[in-house]
């Protein structure tokens, strides 16, 4: 647990489209002595960052590894995302678990650390209670653990990366129910690249809007024609054989148990949440292993009349 000291109340003013950072401390206590390490801090996110949405709106944290004491558990970070509570905080680590589980599938992951962080406000000389909050890996971090570097690409098509990572991403998505994200507006997605001869990877973060989360405030885009976040719709593009799927499928069946694991008997989840979550994935589960069934959702998006091939571009501005 670490205390976030700064200006809070401007700090969470400074929400528009073009934040400046503001000098904040991380406050913790290592073998019973107070830490101090300054650093700076603003506003980011698009739907989290409005304050009609959200209380707390998404930070990143910018350190300088000058500032950092050696053996600090902040150490070799740089520009780290905060993922804050927006409404009550439990989503929040129903959210890290998300990505916890995308962990299972693929390194091409960001890696999250679930923390409590206490908000203090140095000029109202206020402080909250205890939040859990998530501290995401640094994308350029990810990238180079996957021996790679971050792509920025806009109007990149899905076809555009490379197959498999995508497939895995794609029915991920399916399976915590998630619609809010595209690979041409890099919604949700970003892209990191190996080697210029091989295609991109693409990679999931945000999963507040997932149907998995339960998050309140989540809806799916209008233009899908979907009733709620708990009614899934597979979005990768149209692959009509089945066959192609197969290898997929096969590695979310092997890593069924420790998806359950997860939620199963966890002590940071009430008992009504891990059962829900559980038959919403034994709902998934019914689904791949049926071949009926797998072919109408995943075949979805080769239907012309359809939602499948609809873009979600999200708000952000510079689309």
């Amino acid at each position: 647990m670490f205390n976030l000291r700064a200006d809070l109340k401007t700090v969470f003013k400074d929400r528009g489209d073009d934040p400046q950072y503001h000098k904040a401390t991380i406050q913790y206590k290592a073998d019973s002595n107070s830490i101090n390490i300054p650093i700076k801090i603003k506003t980011r996110g698009h739907f989290r960052k409005l304050s009609s949405n959200c209380k707390y709106p998404p930070l990143f944290l910018n350190f300088k590894k000058s500032t950092i004491p050696k053996n600090s558990v902040f150490n070799n970070l740089e520009k780290v995302k905060l993922v804050t509570p927006c409404q009550a905080d439990k989503y929040v680590v129903y959210e890290f678990l998300v990505y916890k589980m995308y962990n299972l599938i693929t390194p091409r992951s960001f890696k999250p650390s679930l923390v409590k962080v206490i908000y203090q406000d140095t000029v109202k000389n206020k402080s909250s209670k205890p939040y859990y909050g998530i501290l995401l890996e640094e994308e350029k971090q990810m990238a180079k653990r996957n021996h790679s570097s971050p792509l920025e690409k806009m109007g990149l098509s899905p076809e555009g990366t490379e197959k498999e990572e995508f497939m895995k991403m794609a029915v991920f998505q399916y399976m915590i129910g998630n619609t809010d994200w595209s690979v041409q507006f890099q919604q949700n997605i970003k892209l990191i690249m190996d080697d210029s001869l091989n295609l991109p990877i693409a990679i999931p973060y945000d999963f507040d809007h997932a149907g998995i989360v339960r998050a309140p405030y989540a809806k799916p885009a209008p233009e899908l024609q979907l009733g709620s976040t708990l009614q899934r719709r597979y979005r990768g593009y149209c692959i009509p054989e089945m066959k192609q799927f197969s290898a997929i499928l096969k590695s979310f069946n092997e890593l069924k148990e420790d998806f359950y694991a997860l939620y199963d008997g966890n002590p940071l989840l009430s008992i009504s949440y891990q059962s829900q979550t559980l038959k919403f994935l034994d709902r998934f589960y019914e689904t791949i292993n049926d071949p009926k069934k797998a072919r109408k959702a995943f075949s979805y998006p080769c239907n012309k009349s359809g939602t499948g091939n609809i873009v979600i571009k999200g708000l952000k501005k510079n689309k």
